[in-house]
């Protein structure tokens, strides 16, 4: 399988998703748009990954690549292709699906739980998911549920947590692939953003989740060996 990914800036990486993608010996390729890399041949590819980043949806201005960005993954969706999307990336599927992408009440930055949906798990490829798992969060904005998509999780801080299209295409707001790494370096680049909040917790806080570092993986493991083909 050909797994491409989309990522915006230096510190939002695959992940726990990378050392899976080798270990099932799938083909991975990236995009680093912060790099002025090209997009792939659509063709080419099985599984796009879009992940997170600082960045909002609608700063074509300041990130020109965000407007062929959209237009790809469109293009994906059409296509019949899988696609992933993660915190930015989840806004970004919503954006091209015609949903809102618009300020959350709060932010959510740290470890909170979701509980998910009863149509989550009626789903075949989400079946695998818990009822309620804390999950790590770094995000402002939210998104409505775009037409035709099932509501799949929801936190006390933000309602839309996430949604599945007819199997193929999924949005995450949250972060499964988190490992101690990828937090540090939130912490480094965004750490402006660590202000007083009803959902924002401390370094020590978010870096002190041993046990939720590993429930987290092993659910991002478990959805991505069932990846519908």
């Amino acid at each position: 399988m050909n797994i491409h990914y989309f990522q915006h800036v230096s510190f939002e990486t695959l992940g726990s998703i990378e050392p899976w993608v080798h270990s099932h010996h799938h083909r991975l390729s990236g995009t680093r748009f912060y790099q002025g890399e090209s997009l792939p041949n659509l063709e080419e590819i099985d599984w796009l990954i879009v992940m997170g980043g600082p960045m909002n949806i609608y700063e074509e201005k300041t990130y020109p690549w965000l407007t062929q960005e959209k237009k790809f993954i469109e293009q994906a969706i059409k296509a019949g292709k899988g696609v992933i999307g993660v915190c930015l990336g989840a806004q970004l599927i919503a954006d091209v699906f015609g949903a809102s992408v618009i300020k959350n009440l709060d932010k959510e930055i740290g470890w909170f739980p979701v509980e998910f949906m009863q149509e989550a798990k009626d789903s075949p490829w989400l079946n695998v998911l818990p009822q309620k798992l804390e999950v790590f969060h770094w995000h402002g904005d939210t998104f409505t549920l775009p037409k035709g998509a099932i509501h799949i999780a929801q936190s006390k801080g933000c309602i839309q947590q996430g949604f599945i299209y007819h199997e193929k295409v999924l949005a995450l707001q949250f972060h499964l692939e988190v490992q101690a790494d990828n937090i540090q370096k939130l912490i480094k680049h965004c750490g402006d953003e660590l202000q007083s909040g009803k959902y924002i917790q401390t370094p020590n806080e978010m870096l002190g989740k041993e046990e939720g570092f590993k429930r987290a993986q092993e659910v991002m493991v478990a959805l991505l060996n069932k990846l519908p083909t």
